[in-house]
């Protein structure tokens, strides 16, 4: 059966997860089409993106980088409409003539936009963590009163998603499915001797064995916050309590996650690490559609391995899933803490097993009950990332007086 024909909205079209998709887009011109871009202020890169795709609308959050940019295609003859700051984002990610968009802008100030495209009942592609993370009860509200779909982008939700049955929603899983089984690299420092991890640094860090991320995600694979984060993301993509998703490391990345079932079957996706297998699934969900990515060839692989994450070699997903228990304000407390801590260690002033100390001190910004609105989500995040600072502080202090 052919795929239904998309118009797509981009947020986040000048980052990685963006090019991917539009690269995708691009390989099959005839069978997707591109209504809009939006990003932060990227003005050379939204214009080279304008002149490849020709989109109808073009967005960014800075609105003096909007107005740089809409004289520039202006110059240029390009007809594209220009839209500015973060109403111009809610603006196009609520479009009319848009049926999918993809939520792939960092951090929270990508919230606004995909919520107004969850309350206007769009497809979500979705690849910004932190708009489960910190806001999953706003957000999966939006959801509900929108009827929006919503598909995960990261290998790990969208494995999941592949693994159970098409029509599955919501409490309906309950019934059938036993655990969710997220896998998990271990990251570059799964192998090292305990003692050596206070000597870890920004470059260790960030190498990871198996796939390109930028610094801030590679540091959190290395002490495996991100998997807490995506424990915290499949408790509400797939309403499961967190005692039924489950962590396993998997060093070689080739099985992206698995479901177990009550009758004791296991189904699991496999595929070669690579962006654009989850990003095609997603976007031609529940059609298939040539990614470009390696085909997977197990006799060459050789052996699959499985182990039980230690939580005290990786004690930030000991905290996640703690978090994860609480429908309170914790994990975006946690979120914004880390965040802190991960840019301390980035900049060499906290060691690398200072990080889950840090964002564990943004805990105590936590509320009983979950945000209710957006302001109430930034203030929490502003007194996390404070107290997170203080005891970057106190580090950093400690480590001059030593």
């Amino acid at each position: 059966m052919t795929p239904t024909r998309r118009s797509l909205v981009i947020l986040g079209a000048t980052g990685s997860v963006g090019g991917t998709l539009l690269q995708l887009v691009s390989d099959q011109p005839d069978l997707h089409s591109v209504l809009g871009l939006a990003a932060n202020r990227q003005v050379a890169a939204m214009r080279k993106l304008c002149h490849r795709h020709h989109p109808r609308y073009a967005a960014l959050a800075d609105r003096a980088a909007a107005r740089q940019l809409r004289r520039e295609l202006r110059r240029d003859g390009l007809t594209i409409e220009v839209l500015e700051g973060s109403e111009g984002l809610q603006q196009l990610a609520a479009h009319d003539d848009a049926d999918t968009v993809l939520a792939a802008i960092v951090g929270l100030a990508g919230l606004e936009s995909t919520l107004a495209a969850a309350r206007a009942g769009k497809r979500i592609l979705l690849a910004n963590k932190e708009t489960l993370v910190a806001a999953g009860e706003l957000f999966m509200q939006a959801v509900a009163q929108g009827k929006a779909e919503l598909l995960p982008v990261d290998s790990e939700h969208n494995a999941i998603l592949q693994c159970l049955p098409p029509d599955s929603h919501g409490g309906e899983l309950a019934a059938s499915v036993r655990r969710l089984l997220l896998t998990a690299s271990g990251g570059p420092t799964l192998r090292l001797p305990m003692d050596a991890l206070a000597q870890v640094g920004p470059k260790f860090a960030c190498t990871h064995p198996n796939w390109s991320m930028g610094r801030k995600v590679s540091v959190d694979s290395a002490t495996m916050m991100n998997k807490g984060l995506e424990l915290i993301e499949a408790c509400w993509l797939f309403n499961m309590p967190e005692h039924q998703v489950e962590v396993v490391v998997h060093p070689q990345s080739i099985v992206h996650s698995m479901v177990e079932y009550i009758d004791g079957s296991v189904l699991a996706q496999l595929a070669c690490p690579d962006m654009r297998v989850p990003l095609a699934a997603a976007l031609n969900w529940p059609h298939r559609q040539a990614s470009g990515a390696a085909f997977l060839d197990l006799t060459t692989v050789g052996s699959l391995d499985f182990e039980p994450p230690s939580l005290e070699r990786f004690p930030c997903l000991a905290l996640a899933r703690a978090v994860a228990r609480d429908s309170g304000g914790g994990a975006a407390a946690l979120n914004a803490a880390n965040e802190v801590a991960v840019a301390a260690f980035l900049n060499g002033d906290i060691a690398f097993t200072h990080i889950a100390s840090v964002a564990e001190a943004g805990l105590g910004a936590a509320t009983r009950e979950a945000p209710e609105s957006i302001p109430a989500l930034l203030e929490l995040d502003r007194r996390a990332r404070a107290l997170a600072q203080r005891a970057v502080a106190s580090h950093t202090a400690h480590a001059v007086a030593v």
